[in-house]
């Protein structure tokens, strides 16, 4: 048997007997000096090589390296998306990006290029094509002329400030009320005599009555009629115009249509006065058989207006405030100057005692001292012999003292006399006479 290192000719290659071949080992690529670079991987040109050839590789060489698909930063929106668009890009609404994202895809839709030239037809017919920016100038221009005018509000007169506030009140209280609340029965008192009068109405009824009243003051300053064509002919009276226009009144008319007629009225009486002057305060406002000036006639209208808010209220059990103390002043001290007109036509009618002592016009007489305690009161001085004398506290024959609330439920006609609780000193017939011509100032 030979050696392992002995040769027998087997290890020739090709021989029937050939033993596998162990190479020696080789040295490794360093060794010979640095090593080349790599030369780039070519790209197929998508032009010049459409089909994407690959360079040609031998045996023993490695494929090239594939390169993998770069995403594209900013792909373009889907087709609905900037269909959706297409609207607000007609407006100029769009922003930059999405602008230039639907031009972009009108390129190569038809049919929304079609779309977005109907909707830019459409955006030409709603405006000009002129600029919408405004004049930088015009805020300061519109500055000027505003401070270069008077203030475009007019100043309401101080006599007509009750009625425009007591009105106001009651506009609110009615706007809370339905239409079962404006049918509600109302009862209205009143003094005639030596009696107290009622009349039941409903809350329509009310505000008509009010109307109508008012309407006196409407026509003395040149207003419409609120009965039209319906007003009785001949000396104005309230209570045949109140009359006129209950009679005149649909009872199958919604009751809230008398609401509207009746604010828009009072609010053409306020700008009226307000425009007016002051020279229109002394106009003669007739009432049937007495006339009062402007200004007390708008006392006497704001008087009434609480008066008549308090009975809507209580018939359809809502909280009502009386007027502002001041305000409250001026009714009082409307009922006060007109107490000695009121006790002449008593005497006249036999109602009072005859005057002790007649003096000039103008000089001091018997005088009555009434004190009208709380908010809106004060002191007055009444004088009980003639219209025309001059009441004084060194004349003061009597003295009464009531409350501002109770002296006005009794101007009013809600209390008699014998029921004010008055604090009383002095001559019982004058005290008398003077409570009696307050509650005589009443009248529907």
């Amino acid at each position: 048997m030979k050696g392992p290192d002995e040769w027998d000719g087997r290890e020739l290659p090709g021989s029937p007997g050939e033993r596998p071949r162990i190479p020696s080992p080789r040295s490794a690529a360093e060794d010979h000096g640095p090593l080349p670079d790599t030369p780039p991987v070519p790209v197929p040109d998508p032009v010049s090589d459409p089909v994407g050839t690959l360079p040609e590789t031998g045996p023993g060489s490695e494929p090239p390296a594939v390169p993998l698909p770069v995403p594209d930063p900013d792909p373009a929106p889907p087709h609905r998306i900037l269909k959706s668009l297409l609207g607000a890009w007609a407006l100029s609404a769009c922003s930059a990006e999405e602008t230039a994202a639907v031009e972009a895809h009108l390129t190569d839709c038809a049919s929304c290029a079609d779309e977005a030239l109907r909707l830019r037809d459409a955006v030409g017919l709603l405006h000009p094509a002129d600029s919408l920016d405004l004049d930088p100038l015009l805020r300061s221009r519109v500055l000027e002329g505003c401070l270069g005018r008077r203030p475009a509000r007019i100043p309401v007169p101080d006599w007509a400030s009750p009625y425009d506030a007591e009105t106001a009140k009651l506009d609110a209280l009615l706007r809370d009320m339905g239409e079962a609340e404006w049918r509600a029965p109302v009862r209205l008192r009143w003094f005639e005599g030596e009696r107290p009068v009622e009349r039941e109405t409903t809350v329509a009824g009310v505000m008509g009555h009010l109307m109508a009243v008012d309407g006196l003051v409407a026509t003395a300053l040149g207003l419409t009629d609120p009965l039209g064509t319906a007003a009785p002919p001949g000396t104005p009276d309230p209570l045949i115009r109140t009359e006129t226009f209950w009679r005149a009144a649909d009872e199958k008319q919604n009751p809230l249509a008398i609401h509207a007629p009746w604010r828009d009225q009072s609010y053409a009486l306020m700008r009226q006065v307000s425009f007016a002057g002051s020279k229109v305060a002394e106009l003669a406002v007739p009432y049937g058989d007495f006339r009062l000036a402007l200004r007390d006639s708008f006392l006497d209208r704001a008087f009434e207006c609480w008066v008549h808010a308090g009975d809507i209220a209580e018939a359809v059990d809502y909280p009502y405030v009386p007027p502002a103390a001041g305000h409250l002043h001026q009714m009082v001290d409307l009922a006060a100057r007109l107490l000695p007109s009121a006790l002449a036509d008593r005497r006249r009618a036999g109602l009072a005692a005859p005057p002790q002592r007649l003096v000039e016009a103008g000089a001091p007489g018997r005088t009555l001292h009434l004190e009208v305690e709380g908010n809106g009161g004060g002191h007055w001085y009444i004088a009980l012999d003639s219209p025309a004398a001059l009441g004084t506290p060194d004349r003061t024959v009597a003295h009464i003292a009531l409350d501002s609330a109770e002296f006005c439920q009794l101007a009013a006609g809600h209390i008699s006399p014998e029921e004010a609780a008055a604090g009383q000193n002095g001559e019982r017939d004058a005290i008398r006479d003077v409570l009696f011509a307050t509650a005589s100032l009443s009248r529907l």
